[in-house]
């Protein structure tokens, strides 16, 4: 039997037209891997209809949204806001993403302390290559 996975709508307090993640793929206890596809009319597209490159580091830190909302969830919460505090090393081989490009956007917790500090390694993958990768940190307040 097929688990079927929440939408991100679900898992995040982002709503349309902030929210940009379209699906989520694969969601456990320390990994997400959610998709995007680069929709050329969209707010946020350059003239050609191609998503800048930096928007990476919100795709990167929207699944992790979903992960933080998804694990609220299994314990009995809901999805709350929380903090980018930054990135470390953000790398995109690319100036933009074209447009009707399917991005797949995957985290894996480093760590995450009682404090609401967390890291998590980030990738964008196109067509099964990297072309983007951060450590991001993010602050969550404990739940109380």
């Amino acid at each position: 039997m097929e688990t079927v996975l929440p939408g991100p709508t679900q898992l995040l307090i982002h709503r349309p037209p902030m929210l940009l993640l379209d699906a989520i793929q694969e969601l456990d206890s320390r990994h997400c891997r959610a998709v995007k596809i680069v929709d050329p009319d969209d707010w946020y597209s350059q003239p050609d209809g191609s998503m800048p490159g930096w928007f990476g580091i919100e795709l990167m830190a929207q699944t992790i949204a979903a992960w933080s909302g998804h694990e609220k969830q299994t314990h009995g919460g809901q999805p709350r806001p929380g903090y980018l505090l930054g990135t470390r090393r953000y790398k995109c081989r690319r100036s933009s993403f074209p447009p009707s490009t399917t991005l797949e956007i995957e985290v894996r917790q480093e760590f995450r302390d009682a404090s609401g500090l967390g890291a998590f390694e980030c990738e964008i993958i196109i067509d099964g290559l990297v072309v983007a990768s951060a450590i991001v940190k993010v602050y969550e307040r404990p739940m109380e």
